[in-house]
């Protein structure tokens, strides 16, 4: 019985799909089902409900699946343990980060950490959707917002600052509006989140109590570079993160409208974590890009350096 075959079943009975391990795998699914089999075989019992349609975990499954997760686990931790003798970090580094973000604050920075660990060979899991990091082998996850009641280790690297903007030329077309609530009357860029309802939040930076301000427009999109260069286009009034946005304002094509008011969609306070479970032995891989990346972001996101400038 060996070890990468109990991972496989695990891997396996935790998506309940042969295809899906397959292909994280980068291996052929016969090679997935054989290994389950070869392993049923020598126990002598069905761990896995084969069907056209899906595959679930029977009852000696999960039985042997509550066993072998937890030794899985401390094989991991050895393994780690034992690279991390080396000095210096190897291994695959598995992030999870949401897509606009990383596109803008991440990739980036990839090249020069690259470089840094030669050793280290890299996953970038790059999706809006929220990965189970423990499930999913992540080893670091990059969150935007609030973190509740989170069980993993965090590190805050900035806050969310969002701005209200829209182009010269939209402004120039329906006017400049003066207070955030004229925004009612304007035409609002939707962003398609669920947390994102049709109203945005506003307060004065002086201090002062927050404003709701029911927006619409023709436009709701679901992805934050195309909000923005839809704004840049001129359809209308938009409300992103100023890291989204920060190089349009520098160069003029994008306008901020309320630069004395703080704003959100969702709640005041949000930020940018860096998270990866909580662990008795952190690997040399993960201490190493977290403590890259709270530098890079020791004066805000990356992508905002051209407004701080």
């Amino acid at each position: 019985m060996e070890i990468e075959t109990l991972a496989i079943f695990a891997d396996v009975a935790r998506k309940e799909s042969f295809a899906a391990v397959a292909r994280e795998r980068g291996i052929a699914g016969s090679s997935v089902s054989r290994a389950v089999a070869a392993l049923e075989d020598e126990l002598g019992v069905r761990l896995l409900q084969r069907s056209t349609r899906r595959v679930s975990v029977t009852e000696a499954g999960v039985a042997f699946l509550d066993v072998v997760e937890p030794l899985l686990l401390e094989v991991e931790r050895a393994w780690a343990v034992a690279q991390d003798a080396g000095k210096s970090p190897r291994g695959v580094l598995r992030v999870t980060a949401p897509l606009t973000f990383a596109q803008l604050n991440l990739v980036p920075l990839m090249p020069e950490f690259a470089e840094r660990y030669p050793y280290l060979r890299f996953e970038l899991l790059l999706t809006d959707s929220m990965v189970d990091i423990v499930a999913e082998r992540v080893d670091v996850a990059l969150r935007l917002g609030h973190l509740d009641d989170s069980e993993l280790i965090s590190t805050r690297l900035c806050d969310m600052v969002y701005s209200a903007c829209a182009s010269p030329a939209y402004l120039e077309r329906h006017g400049r509006p003066e207070h955030p609530a004229e925004l009612a009357e304007h035409s609002c860029l939707r962003y398609a989140v669920p947390s994102f309802g049709a109203r945005w939040l506003f307060r004065p930076k002086g201090g002062g109590p927050p404003q709701e301000v029911p927006i619409s427009g023709r436009f709701t999109i679901s992805n934050g570079v195309a909000l923005r260069d839809c704004a840049s286009a001129g359809l209308g009034v938009t409300l992103l993160p100023r890291w989204n946005v920060a190089t349009h304002l520098a160069d003029g094509r994008l306008v901020d409208l309320f630069p004395d008011y703080e704003a959100t969609a969702t709640r005041f306070g949000g930020a940018a974590w860096l998270l990866y479970p909580s662990r008795a032995h952190v690997p040399l891989k993960v201490r190493a890009f977290r403590d890259f990346i709270s530098e890079k972001f020791a004066e805000g996101a990356p992508s905002e350096a051209g407004l701080r400038g």
